[in-house]
């Protein structure tokens, strides 16, 4: 998941990367929708498949078929377990489906954040990164300001780590999930423990309203530097988000691999995305076709969900670990197409029985 940044920073749901994500706040969509359009395409229809590396596509389609419970999916995983011929394999046993609806196609990126951190406090790295306590269980907690105002949390061993850098946590919490790299060249890995209930405000729309930036200026780095260069004002901004995030420490996942998403299983720099499983199932491999400034079309795998992904043609990709993922994903928020390949029985029993 969770817990990417995303093109909506959304706190509260298990992104591992998975799900949290430019801020201006999570995409309201509360309005219905017509039902969607389903047109089964051909692989030449779609642009740059032949040019595209399967074989890397099909590796990544291995970490999750396994999972998959209904028979036409189990039956494909242990196709893809018999080493085919990665493009053989797709364009033999899938179909591509293209599902629309009266949304306009939206592709952002996210990632894992990695912080400088240590195992006990010291005068460098002093912000905790929190335990869920039990009492916070229970429904709507304390407020982030109360959280961090109070001395409720200190002295109880909830601390999982300290880290340097208030903003860089904050947004740690944003993306739900990260890496803390240790001075000895270690990592802990944390995801999503949890959080206090309260309903995630952006901090992001918070500058539009107040009249600092016009809504296309504002970017999770945008929101870094101001708060920096503003720590007074900056600090109360980040009280706007009442939302507090508690993370739990992530061992059984080795540190190079990616972190986990909503399918419990690692996700892959830039072949695994997040998806609304409204429309495209978990596990599906889907063809991406971002349009912008530095296109990008590639099979990628639906491996991942967001609270801020909602619709066929609206997905987030996974664009990796650390700073540099970090400002592609924060620059990424383009147009294009989305196709998933479905298993053929399944593909063409989406299309309504006229064209049949």
């Amino acid at each position: 998941m969770n817990p990417s940044v995303r093109a909506a920073l959304i706190a509260g749901v298990m992104m591992t990367a998975s799900a949290a994500h430019p801020d201006p706040g999570p995409e309201a969509d509360p309005a219905p929708h017509p039902a969607p359009h389903v047109e089964v395409l051909d692989f030449a229809d779609l642009d740059g498949w032949a040019e595209d590396d399967h074989a890397a596509a099909l590796r990544v389609f291995l970490e999750t078929c396994p999972d998959l419970r209904d028979p036409d999916w189990s039956a494909l995983c242990a196709a893809a377990h018999a080493d085919p011929d990665p493009r053989s394999f797709f364009e033999l046993f899938f179909r591509p489906v293209l599902i629309t609806d009266d949304r306009d196609p939206m592709f952002t990126g996210y990632y894992e954040p990695e912080l400088d951190g240590s195992r006990v406090e010291t005068p460098r790295f002093r912000y905790p990164v929190y335990r869920m306590p039990e009492e916070a269980r229970n429904g709507k907690w304390l407020s982030r300001r109360e959280i961090l105002s109070g001395e409720l949390m200190r002295d109880r061993g909830l601390e999982i780590a300290w880290v340097d850098d208030p903003v860089e946590l904050f947004f740690l919490q944003i993306q739900g999930s990260g890496r803390i790299r240790l001075a000895d060249g270690t990592h802990i890995r944390v995801g999503y423990g949890g959080s206090n209930g309260h309903d995630y405000r952006s901090v992001g729309a918070e500058l539009v309203r107040r009249g600092i930036y016009n809504a296309h200026q504002v970017s999770a780095q945008v929101i870094k530097n101001w708060v920096r260069r503003n720590p007074t004002d900056g600090e109360e901004l980040l009280y706007h988000n009442p939302s507090y995030v508690f993370f739990r420490e992530v061992t059984r996942v080795s540190p190079e691999r990616g972190p986990l998403g909503a399918m419990n299983r690692s996700v892959t720099a830039m072949r695994s995305v997040a998806v609304d499983p409204a429309y495209v199932p978990l596990g599906a491999p889907v063809w991406i076709e971002k349009a912008g400034k530095r296109p990008l079309h590639r099979l990628m795998v639906a491996q991942d969900t967001g609270s801020a992904i909602k619709g066929p043609q609206r997905a987030d990709i996974f664009m990796g670990t650390g700073d540099k993922a970090g400002r592609a994903a924060g620059k990424l928020r383009d147009g294009g197409r989305l196709v998933v390949l479905l298993p053929i029985q399944r593909a063409y029993a989406m299309l309504p029985e006229a064209v049949q």
